[in-house]
């Protein structure tokens, strides 16, 4: 994707890191996240705010922005957030549109956190296929360490 949202032209390294990426996720569908997160897994929006606020977010989801994101999830890291505190736990990353998602639940895995994964789509195809949004009247501030 180009910075105007387009494809970029022919294939490129970085579809092919995206191709890599997601040959080691099992990847959800918008409805199977929102099953998945009723049964226990951890929904984590990585959107910047203002994306948060155009669209909206997701009730009970984790808000992590992607720069924070490996050490606020990694349970040895003293940066975590305290729903970290196991490599067990399902992650389902999502992003806008399921692309840097993608990147961010492999380099989860990397971390050992094998549960990690995202939803296709992204929120786009979320609120699309009519799953809970909420608009509350200020983002909800990313987590920090200890929050």
């Amino acid at each position: 994707m180009t910075t105007t949202g387009e494809p970029c032209a022919g294939a490129t390294e970085v579809d092919r890191l995206l191709a890599q990426a997601r040959a080691g996720l099992r990847r959800l569908a918008p409805a199977e996240a929102w099953a998945a997160a009723g049964r226990g897994a951890k929904i984590v929006d990585t959107r910047p705010e203002h994306q948060r606020r155009a669209a909206g977010e997701i009730p009970g989801a984790v808000v992590v922005e992607r720069n924070h994101l490996e050490w606020r999830l990694d349970p040895t890291c003293e940066a975590r957030i305290p729903e970290a505190d196991s490599r067990h736990i399902q992650w389902i990353v999502i992003c806008a549109e399921g692309y840097s998602s993608s990147l961010a639940a492999a380099a989860l895995r990397e971390l050992g956190l094998s549960n990690a994964t995202d939803v296709i789509g992204g929120f786009d195809a979320w609120a699309e296929a009519g799953l809970p949004t909420v608009r509350p009247a200020r983002p909800t501030t990313p987590r920090g360490p200890g929050e």
